[in-house]
């Protein structure tokens, strides 16, 4: 099971605080930074696109946020602590991290390029370590703050298909339990996200390379829209929750995974077994 963290240490105050979202231009992220743009947060967003970051900013500032925007690959760490450092001397010191950029690209493990298992562990692991490394000595010293990373359900339990994706995802969660550990008694909190699919930009271009398996496994299931997993990260923040599950599925997964997952890989092994016999069958035709 995993820890689900402490309550103690100062709680963020919305309303005078300065939140940097990385992914913020789209998606989780996008979402995460409305939900706290209406508690008067002071927004900062950081991605690749430059133009959809301007988008997104525009959005918010109708909104009433005061937001800034630094484009930069989350996978180059000069890059992205320059675009941070730059940001922090325009918002003030970080009070909330929300790493949620992040790539995803599923297929079988004999035929994704080792190049695909490197770009996973840099955007998604890296990419996340960088942004804890820009803005928690700041906060460790000021002993207040909140740092989130956005996980996937698929960093609880191997799912077919995710062999590049899912350890990129185990290693964000090893990373925040590790964190969280140290970062307690310093007074900051550390929380770790696991969304199942959400219905995303990001999940349109995967579903583009799911192998029918995977589908089968997971294609049932309906995806979250984006607000309810903000709405999750916003209360995990609040109530400086380590464990964050936007839906029941995925949280009784993550506290008790290790019982469920010999029945969950049972039945997701007939699924596949399934598909692969109708192939079978298909290719006699």
């Amino acid at each position: 099971m995993l820890g689900l963290g402490s309550p103690k240490g100062p709680r963020v105050d919305f309303g005078h605080a300065h939140a940097v979202v990385t992914g913020g231009s789209s998606g989780i992220g996008l979402a995460t930074a409305r939900e706290l743009a209406r508690r008067g947060t002071r927004l900062s967003l950081v991605a690749r696109g430059s133009e959809r970051l301007e988008s997104a900013a525009a959005e918010l500032a109708e909104m009433g946020a005061e937001v800034a925007v630094a484009p930069a690959d989350v996978s180059d760490r000069a890059a992205l602590t320059a675009a941070l450092d730059r940001l922090v001397t325009e918002q003030g010191p970080c009070d909330i991290l929300v790493a949620s950029a992040g790539l995803a690209r599923p297929g079988h493990f004999l035929d994704l390029p080792d190049e695909v298992f490197r770009q996973m562990m840099e955007v998604d692991y890296f990419g996340t370590l960088y942004a804890l490394r820009a803005v928690l000595p700041g906060m460790a010293e000021r002993r207040r703050g909140s740092v989130v990373a956005v996980s996937s359900a698929a960093g609880l339990l191997g799912i077919f298909g995710y062999s590049a994706y899912g350890p990129a995802k185990f290693a964000v969660r090893g990373l925040m339990e590790s964190v969280r550990a140290e970062l307690a008694p310093l007074g900051v909190h550390a929380g770790v996200v696991f969304p199942p699919d959400v219905d995303t930009p990001q999940l349109a271009e995967e579903n583009r390379w799911k192998p029918a398996e995977t589908f089968a496994v997971s294609g049932t299931v309906k995806p979250l829209t984006p607000q309810k997993v903000a709405e999750a990260i916003v209360s995990g923040i609040a109530s400086r929750r380590f464990l964050i599950c936007p839906d029941p599925a995925t949280r009784a997964l993550a506290r008790w995974g290790s019982v469920l997952a010999p029945v969950l890989n049972r039945r997701f092994d007939r699924k596949v077994a399934a598909v692969r016999g109708r192939s079978l069958t298909a290719g006699r035709g």
